[in-house]
């Protein structure tokens, strides 16, 4: 589990808003369109699920799940990669059954399905954002 501290700045009915600073591990997080950097500092400001009731001005540990986490990863990360060089395939192949110019294929259709992927990336991520398991939590109060 990936897991952070932070400070407690506001409460809401289920979640709270956790001031922490931004690491690595934040570029693959399916709720880091929620963060909010403060003042273009490594600082940010994230919306958390807050089970454990804490308090503002709390400090707190803050986790994400190692499985979502790589899930997200590979979305984010690999798919698109992976989509751009299926499409430079089946462009390659279709050129040959068309006997166009293969290399022209190749890119059009890779840069196609790369298009393709990230407004998949998009969409699906969207949909995770919603859930639960690919959201931080607050896993216990320091102090």
């Amino acid at each position: 589990m990936a897991t952070e501290e932070g400070i407690v700045t506001a409460l809401h009915s289920t979640t709270a808003c956790v001031k922490t600073k931004r690491t690595g591990a934040c570029e693959s997080c399916a709720s880091k369109d929620a963060c909010v950097t403060l003042g273009g500092s490594k600082e940010m400001e994230v919306q958390v699920i807050n089970p454990v009731g804490a308090r503002v001005g709390d400090r707190v540990v803050i986790g994400f799940k190692t499985e979502s986490l790589i899930r997200v990863s590979f979305l984010l990360y690999i798919f698109p990669i992976f989509s751009m060089i299926l499409g430079a395939v089946i462009g390659h192949k279709l050129a040959t059954i068309v006997s166009g110019n293969q290399s022209g294929f190749s890119a059009v259709f890779g840069f196609l399905f790369l298009f393709l992927a990230f407004v998949i990336v998009k969409f699906t991520g969207d949909k995770l954002t919603k859930k639960d398991k690919y959201q931080p939590k607050i896993i216990r109060i320091l102090t």
